[in-house]
């Protein structure tokens, strides 16, 4: 193999989600226990930076907004001369940006035919079950690297604890075990029935818990709802911060109840327990979460998975996947993650 470079200057090209960001950090950890001095850079869309902002793996975060010219960002990454670059996102996009800026490139499996195959004919040619954060590690083997296994990495800052904090105190929320609930997700089928929701929340109320809604702007209005629902007795924080403000609530937590979202992978990355809901999507995907602390609630159908990503609506109508996950299931899996 290849000596690696004594001054190591790496460049990490993951454009969006929150999850999939998320899910390199493993990688970018490796990276720096292993070469201590080595400068680290990724480069991902602005709404995305701060899941890397505080991250002491990183030594900067570049914004790629979307509508700014490949050229010109281009032409900024040849002057950071760098010595490996890492696509982790293997898009059209990234792979311009590749022909743009001459360099050691690499990348690493994204298995599209495999995964396509088993969507459309529910035939699994995966030859390896391998989670999103450590094929990443494929696009570094040139560092002789190696997954240690351990959560993700979401660094949370003195200020967005402190956000959460004044928006806490004064509230019962402050002086009880908290659950957090992410009943949204950016497509209908990977979403659970808000009256599952509804039972679920009762459950845990009188076990004498106390739960907050969590999520982005675009969850609010569910959130609303479900406070609604509930007479006021939860709160509702989806919308309420951003990214580094709902990761110092998710630390707080005692546990999270979500589904296949970005809010799922921020839990685990500030190491709390998470009870994980699949519907549409399966684990050959590699996009579980990555945790010993989390469970996975899914149901054996010949329909599954129907989607990478989810969709819609369920293809044949019924959305079993989801609505057959019985809010006493859900409960159940809550206790045992509380021990």
């Amino acid at each position: 193999m290849q000596d690696v470079p004594i001054s190591l200057n790496v460049l990490a090209v993951r454009f969006s989600s929150i999850g999939d960001v998320l899910l390199t950090t493993p990688l970018l950890r490796a990276i720096r226990r292993r070469y201590p001095d080595a400068r680290i850079t990724v480069l991902t869309k602005p709404a995305y930076v701060s899941l890397l902002s505080h991250n002491p793996h990183v030594d900067r975060v570049l914004d790629a907004p979307p509508d700014r010219p490949l050229r010109l960002l281009a032409r900024e990454l040849r002057a950071g001369r760098y010595t490996h670059l890492l696509d982790l996102h293997d898009s059209l996009r990234s792979r311009l940006l590749r022909a743009m800026v001459p360099g050691p490139w690499s990348t690493y499996p994204k298995h599209r035919l495999a995964r396509a195959a088993l969507i459309y004919s529910k035939r699994d040619y995966y030859r390896h079950r391998r989670p999103l954060a450590e094929r990443y590690f494929d696009a570094a083997r040139a560092l002789q690297l190696t997954p240690d296994g351990e959560c993700p990495d979401f660094f949370v800052s003195p200020e967005a604890e402190r956000e959460t904090e004044a928006w806490l105190t004064g509230t019962d929320l402050e002086q009880r075990p908290i659950i957090a609930l992410a009943p949204g997700a950016a497509h209908s089928t990977k979403r659970w029935p808000v009256e599952h929701w509804r039972l679920l929340a009762g459950r845990l109320l009188e076990q004498g818990f106390r739960l907050i809604v969590v999520g982005g702007t675009e969850d609010a209005r569910l959130g609303d709802a479900l406070v609604s629902i509930m007479d006021g007795r939860i709160a509702n924080a989806a919308g309420r911060f951003g990214l580094q403000g709902t990761g110092a609530l998710l630390r707080r937590a005692a546990v999270l109840v979500s589904g296949d979202t970005g809010v799922m992978h921020m839990a685990t990355a500030v190491k709390t327990p998470v009870v994980a809901l699949f519907g549409p999507t399966v684990r050959p995907f590699g996009f579980f979460p990555y945790s010993q602390r989390a469970e996975v609630i899914e149901l054996e159908l010949p329909c599954r998975p129907c989607s990478s990503k989810g969709g819609p609506r369920c293809p044949l109508g019924h959305h079993r996947c989801m609505l057959d996950i019985a809010p006493d299931l859900v409960h159940a899996a809550v206790n045992r993650s509380l021990g």
